[in-house]
């Protein structure tokens, strides 16, 4: 398998490094993640998964075959999630050609391009794939991160922008899919299969993290975990860019009105305030401003103005005009269907301070404090019992000292305290064996 995936990825339960075994990625604890064609599978099987396509994905990966659609195994129609009539014209695109974009993608336009593409899904008539542009800090030489990638646009249009780019999804159909248009496209793009929730990464691995149309549909808990996991593996001065639905939006107010104004569920879009929004960006990440993406709906990019229909085509160039106006009269950000909030990692920051919990300076800033209440949510370890831990493992026996750390370290989030915990079982572990 490509080397960068064991020099890049750790267990997203421990964070521990990983070593290849032949078909699965191991960890020193004994997690075991499936490698699909070279494709790893960081899915955590024990957590309730988003969407029941990403449960039957890592079913699959495990080598269930009952659940593979044998019609087109190569391309992992049970794991898409498009209906039947979808899955027949995919097929048929297989045999007959689709002039000249991958099969699977001319099904999932819509579904990641917007409203803009329903009349070219399953159709041969779109040729190109629709790259939107995107604007990034100048590269800085790290690397790029697309969080819910599917069939990979962003990835392209950050590579050909310079960056050095990974996808991360928790679809695997979606993933096999980026990875064909990266290799068509004659682009050196990372993918893996995982979780926005548990990001499989060191931390401080990326300078930039990007994610369209995808925390919006997760629950507020889930999508402030996911805020906490882009602030983890931000490097310090990073920036993360990432679009969300506001609530007051014009067509936002409508679709909820449609909606009866209900609780949404499941993958439903949820419509966040911006003082919400900014909020969490802040207290997972850093400094954070919101600005325009769009209006009347979401997903307008100016770049599909060529493969609109007519009556679509004057709402893209009004919802433009307003996203210019908005750069010199912010307030009309207030009324703006789609943002983007662009937080930056402060270069001096509380987060991961498991690191240093023993220092009794540490503050308890706003961030720290939610950091901790959404680790103690997730599973993890808070800083008060790291700290109790800490004190009972240095009174008792060198025996009973490693079957604590055992048992502790899967719930320790931060890199460096989990490897200083980690080489001090080692350390232990001769001895241990001895006894």
């Amino acid at each position: 398998m490509d080397p960068w995936y064991l020099e890049n990825l750790t267990c997203p339960v421990d964070g521990a490094r990983l070593e290849f075994d032949g078909t699965h990625l191991v960890s020193g604890a004994g997690h075991r993640y499936p490698v699909v064609d070279g494709v790893p599978v960081m899915l955590r099987a024990d957590r309730e998964q988003t969407m029941d396509i990403i449960r039957i994905g890592l079913e699959r990966a495990n080598g269930n075959v009952s659940v593979i659609d044998q019609r087109a195994p190569d391309y992992y129609l049970e794991t898409l999630g498009v209906g039947e009539p979808q899955r027949v014209r995919l097929i048929e695109l297989v045999r007959d050609g689709t002039g000249g974009i991958d099969p699977a993608v001319s099904l999932l336009v819509a579904a990641t391009s917007g409203v803009a593409y329903l009349h070219l899904v399953g159709s041969t008539t779109l040729t190109e794939y629709p790259i939107p542009r995107i604007d990034l800090p100048a590269p800085r030489g790290g690397y790029f991160l697309d969080v819910g990638c599917n069939w990979g646009r962003w990835c392209v249009a950050a590579t050909r922008a310079g960056h050095k780019a990974v996808g991360i999804d928790p679809s695997l159909g979606a993933v096999m899919a980026a990875r064909r248009v990266s290799r068509q496209l004659g682009l050196d793009i990372k993918y893996v299969v995982g979780d926005a929730r548990w990001l499989p990464f060191a931390g401080k691995s990326f300078d930039v993290v990007h994610s369209y149309s995808v925390v919006q549909h997760l629950s507020k808990v889930d999508a402030r975990h996911a805020l906490r996991e882009v602030g983890r593996v931000l490097t310090p001065g990073g920036t993360a860019k990432i679009q969300m639905a506001h609530r007051i939006g014009i067509r936002s107010f409508q679709t909820r009105w449609r909606r009866g104004f209900t609780p949404p569920e499941k993958f439903d879009v949820r419509y966040w305030p911006l003082s919400s929004m900014k909020r969490s960006f802040e207290q997972s990440i850093g400094p954070t401003r919101v600005v325009t993406d769009c209006y009347f709906g979401l997903g307008w990019q100016w770049a599909d103005f060529g493969v609109m229909m007519n009556r679509h085509k004057p709402i893209l160039v009004l919802s433009e005009l307003l996203k210019r106006l908005s750069q010199v009269i912010p307030p009309l950000t207030q009324v703006a269907d789609s943002v983007y909030c662009v937080a930056t990692k402060p270069k001096a920051s509380c987060a991961g301070k498991q690191g240093t919990i023993m220092s009794a300076d540490d503050p308890a800033s706003p961030a720290c404090l939610a950091h901790e209440a959404d680790d103690a949510y997730m599973g993890f370890a808070t800083r008060a019992e790291i700290a109790r831990f800490l004190t009972e493992l240095d009174a008792a026996p060198a025996a009973q000292q490693a079957d604590m750390l055992r048992r502790m370290l899967p719930k320790i989030r931060n890199d460096l305290l989990h490897a200083e915990l980690s080489a001090r079982l080692a350390a232990i572990m001769p001895a241990d064996s001895k006894a």
